[in-house]
């Protein structure tokens, strides 16, 4: 058996068949969310979604079966170069919806922003886990916190230039989660912390444009029972809780004209990525939701066993940084449809409709794939027979 044919055995397919329900779920929700729409470029959304997951499956199983060691080499390169494209987006990229945050490449929409998360997950793990090696100075924690901040940072601010605080707000967690495994002592993380909630007023009053000021104070008022007017700026907010609300616990059902979202009151522009865990709530109810949810939380356990067989700190972190990203979204995406988040343009990981997040998604998942099937270090392999040999004399 060749190496490569052993690596592609080898494979976690549990965790595998686990994201492919997902990605196949995630299909038949982008159909039942456009299938009704008069404009044909919607209602073939689905079709387009299966062409990018048959492209992904090329990048996952790239990065499964190559050894994530490799990232030495092009982690950093992979960081630059999405950054350069995020710079470049922010000043001469594709305005959408008030967010200047993709490239127009004719046929497609590349949005750099979800590049540069997956290329801040590698470069962040490369010097979490090598910097402290080059020079005793650069032990310090202080130093490292530094160094990685600047790296998380600098994505961080463009994307938030670039209007789109949903993917912006998703690197806290990523970059939160890999600190706190990139061994970095608590009481640091504790400043960071107590730091950036002092700081949080002025990045509301200052940071924020208006109408997202006006999401999180819509939030707070519908939480707080107060009037809000449902035909402007709570408009997506009340009806994404009506449709929720209404699917019961069964759902109204595949294809049902009665639903809120047939009828036209959730934007067919995000009802099939944003937006799109209110219209699978009201078709398959608080039972489906749950499954899909129960979905997501099997996936990142089998990410969590992995990042525990990891070989070294480097698979670790890798496997850390893709959960952050993974939790955030399905946090982020499900709750702003619950009213427990503000509304932020975020996409449901392997459900919503978008090709860039689809494509990297699938390629950090293969990445994780790639730290299990490399989980047995190769250097230890060849000392193992040699041992077993003095053992048996």
């Amino acid at each position: 058996m060749t190496p490569l044919l052993r690596k592609f055995f080898g494979i976690n397919w549990l965790l595998f068949v686990n994201m492919l329900a997902l990605l196949i779920f995630g299909v038949f929700a982008i159909y039942s969310a456009c299938w009704m729409r008069d404009d044909p470029d919607l209602v073939s959304k689905w079709r387009d979604q299966v062409y990018w997951i048959i492209f992904g499956f090329i990048f996952f199983f790239a990065g499964s079966l190559i050894d994530y060691k490799w990232v030495k080499f092009f982690g950093l390169p992979f960081y630059v170069v999405s950054v350069v494209a995020l710079i470049f987006t922010t000043f001469w990229g594709t305005e959408i919806n008030g967010t200047r945050a993709w490239i127009d490449l004719g046929p497609v929409l590349i949005q750099p922003s979800q590049i540069a998360i997956a290329g801040g997950i590698l470069a962040l793990g490369l010097i979490l886990c090598t910097m402290h090696k080059l020079h005793p100075v650069l032990r310090n924690p202080f130093v490292r916190l530094l160094v990685t901040g600047i790296v998380a940072g600098i994505p961080f601010i463009f994307v938030l230039i670039q209007g789109d605080f949903g993917s912006a707000i998703v690197w806290v967690p990523v970059y939160g989660a890999m600190i706190l495994i990139g061994n970095i002592p608590f009481r640091y993380m504790i400043v960071i912390v107590l730091t950036v909630t002092m700081f949080l007023p002025f990045a509301y009053f200052f940071g924020l444009k208006e109408y997202q000021k006006k999401r999180i104070t819509v939030q707070i008022d519908m939480l707080q029972g107060k009037k809000v007017n449902i035909l402007a700026e709570a408009y997506s907010a009340y009806n994404n809780l009506l449709a929720i609300g209404s699917g019961g616990w069964s759902g109204k059902g595949f294809k049902n004209p009665d639903t809120i979202n047939n009828q036209g009151f959730i934007s067919p522009d995000t009802a099939i990525n944003d937006f799109i865990f209110a219209v699978l709530a009201e078709e398959h109810g608080f039972r489906g939701s749950l499954m899909m949810l129960g979905g997501f939380v099997l996936l990142l356990l089998q990410c969590v066993f992995v990042a525990f067989y990891s070989r070294d700190m480097m698979g670790r972190l890798i496997v850390v940084g893709v959960v952050g990203l993974i939790f955030a979204h399905v946090y982020q995406n499900v709750g702003m449809n619950l009213l427990i988040m503000p509304i932020t343009g975020i996409p449901l990981p392997l459900i919503s409709y978008g090709g860039t997040f689809v494509i990297i998604a699938m390629f950090l998942l293969g990445m994780v794939q790639s730290v299990w099937v490399h989980r047995i270090d190769p250097e230890a392999e060849k000392v193992r027979p040699a041992m077993e040999i003095d053992h048996l004399d």
